[in-house]
C-alpha cells in the first residue's frame, strides 16, 4: 500500500516539475520574444488602432505584466517574492507615475493631454511587467547570461544597419513593412551634421540609438574578455561593430557615455587589460580619422562650439522656459506623458521633462531607479569572488550608469528603445543580485563562454 501510494506522489510530482522548468524556460523565452520585438521592429511601426501606445514591443510587455500578477497568484508558476530592491524601486516608479495621473485628471484635460496621460498608463505596465519579470523570474544563472548574450546580439544588429546608413546616405528602415502594422509617425531622411549623415537605425532617432549601444557595450566588452577561444573572434567583432557605429550618430552623448563607461570599467581591470582598453580607444580615433577626417573634426567642432551650439542654447533656455510649468504641479507635475515638445518647447532632458509632468515625486523615483540599479550591482559584485561574476556585475553597473547620463541629453522616456532596454536591464540587475546571494551567479559567467 505504502508502495502504491509512493508511486502515485511520484507521478503527480513528475508533471508538476516538468511545468516547473517550463515556465523557468519560458520567462526565457518570453523575454527574448520582448527583446526581438523593441529592438528589431523600428520605432515607427506601430499596431494601428493604438496609435502611440502601440509598439509590438510595448503590447507585448503589457502581457508580461499580467503574466507576472498570475505568477504571483499561482504557486505553481515560479517567481521569486524574497527581498529585492529592484522590485521595490520599480513599484514606487509605478506609484508616483499612478499619483501623477490622478493628480492630473483632477481637472479636465484637453483632449490631446488626455490621450497622452492614458498612453503614459500602457506605458508604464508594460516597463514594470518587464523590469519585474526579469528581475523575480529568471532563476537560473545560464538564463541570465543567454539573455545578455541576446541583447548584445539585438544591439550588434543595429549597429550593422547604421553602419550600412551612415555610408549609403538611406534611411534603410523605411522600407520595411511588416502585416498589421502601420506607420505612426512617417520616417524621414537622415539628419546630416557637417556632411555627415546621422544613423538611427531602427531607433527613431541618433540619440536613442546612442543610448541603446551604449547600453550594450559594457556587456559585449564583458563577454569578449571571457569568451572561449572558439568564440573570442566573434564577440570581439561584436564589441567592434557597436563601437564603430557610435560615431556614427555624431552625438556628444556617444563622447560622454564612453568617458562614463571608461571611468567605471577601467579601475576594475588588470594594469594590461587597461593599457590595452587605452591602445583601443586611440586605434578606434585614429580609424576613425582614417575612415573621414570629417568624424572626427565634427565632435571636435561639437565640443569647441559649446557656447554657440544652437543644441546647448536650446537645453540651457529649456530650463527658464519650464519654470512656470514646474511652479504650477511642482510635487506631482501636469501628467506622465502630457507635455508635448511640439506644442511648448524642447526639453531634451528627461529628467527635466519629468520634473514638468511628474513632480519632484517623480523626477526622485527615476532617479531611484537609476540609483538602485548601480548599488544593487555594486553590491552583488561584492558577494561573488570568482572574477568573471564581479566582472559582470561592474558591467552591469557601467550600463546602469551610462543609461543615466543618456537621460539627460534627450526626452529618452518619450521614446521606444531606450526606455524599454533601460527596464530589461534593471530587471537583469535584479536577477543577478538574488543569484548572487544564492551563490549561484558564478555559473553565469562559465556558461558566457558558450
Amino acid at each position: 500500500m505504502m508502495d502504491h501510494h509512493r508511486s502515485a506522489t511520484a507521478l503527480l510530482a513528475a508533471p508538476a516539475a516538468g511545468t516547473m522548468r517550463a515556465a523557468r524556460r519560458g520567462v526565457l523565452v518570453a523575454l527574448t520574444c520582448y527583446l526581438v520585438l523593441l529592438m528589431a521592429i523600428p520605432s515607427s511601426l506601430v499596431v494601428g488602432p493604438l496609435g502611440a501606445a502601440g509598439a509590438p514591443a510595448g503590447v507585448f510587455a503589457v502581457f508580461l505584466l499580467c503574466w507576472y500578477l498570475m505568477a504571483r497568484l499561482q504557486p505553481a508558476v515560479p517567481v521569486d517574492t524574497g527581498r529585492q530592491p529592484v522590485r521595490v524601486v520599480a513599484v514606487i516608479f509605478g506609484c508616483a507615475m499612478v499619483a501623477s495621473y490622478i493628480s492630473a485628471n483632477r481637472t479636465t484635460l484637453t483632449t490631446l493631454a488626455q490621450n497622452g496621460s492614458d498612453r503614459g498608463l500602457i506605458l508604464l505596465a508594460g516597463w514594470l511587467g518587464v523590469v519585474l519579470l526579469a528581475a523575480d523570474g529568471i532563476e537560473r544563472a545560464d538564463h541570465l547570461a543567454a539573455l545578455l548574450r541576446r541583447v548584445v546580439i539585438g544591439a550588434t544588429a543595429m549597429s550593422a544597419l547604421a553602419v550600412v546608413e551612415f555610408v549609403t546616405g538611406q534611411n534603410l528602415t523605411k522600407y520595411i513593412v511588416i502585416p498589421g502594422l502601420s506607420v505612426h509617425q512617417a520616417m524621414t531622411d537622415l539628419l546630416n551634421l557637417d556632411g555627415l549623415f546621422r544613423s538611427d537605425s531602427t531607433a527613431a532617432q541618433p540619440l536613442e540609438l546612442t543610448a541603446v549601444l551604449l547600453m550594450c557595450l559594457p556587456i559585449a566588452i564583458h563577454q569578449a574578455r571571457f569568451a572561449g577561444p572558439e568564440l573570442r573572434m566573434r564577440r570581439w567583432l561584436q564589441v567592434a561593430l557597436i563601437g564603430a557605429a557610435l560615431p556614427m550618430t555624431v552625438s556628444r552623448t556617444s563622447i560622454l557615455g564612453l568617458a562614463v563607461i571608461v571611468l567605471v570599467l577601467f579601475p576594475t581591470w588588470t594594469r594590461r587589460d587597461r593599457n590595452r582598453g587605452i591602445l583601443v580607444l586611440l586605434g578606434g580615433t585614429a580609424l576613425c580619422w582614417l575612415a573621414d577626417p570629417r568624424i572626427v573634426s565634427s565632435f571636435g567642432g561639437l565640443f569647441s562650439n559649446v557656447g554657440s551650439d544652437t543644441s546647448i542654447s536650446s537645453r540651457t533656455s529649456a530650463y527658464s522656459s519650464a519654470a512656470p510649468f514646474i511652479g504650477q504641479h511642482p510635487w506631482l507635475g501636469r501628467g506622465f506623458q502630457t507635455f508635448y515638445p511640439q506644442t511648448y518647447f524642447f526639453v531634451d532632458n528627461q529628467y527635466l521633462t519629468s520634473l514638468i509632468e511628474t513632480g519632484v515625486l517623480g523626477v526622485l523615483a527615476l532617479v531611484a531607479l537609476f540609483a538602485t540599479g548601480w548599488f544593487t550591482a555594486r553590491s552583488a559584485r561584492r558577494l561573488v569572488t570568482d572574477s568573471k561574476s564581479r566582472d559582470l556585475l561592474q558591467s552591469l553597473a557601467a550600463s546602469v550608469a551610462a543609461g543615466a547620463v543618456s537621460f539627460a541629453t534627450f526626452d529618452a522616456l518619450s521614446f521606444v528603445i531606450a526606455p524599454g532596454l533601460v527596464f530589461l536591464l534593471l530587471g537583469c540587475v535584479g536577477a543577478a543580485w538574488r543569484l548572487a546571494r544564492s551563490d549561484s551567479l558564478p555559473e553565469a559567467s562559465v556558461r558566457a563562454l558558450c
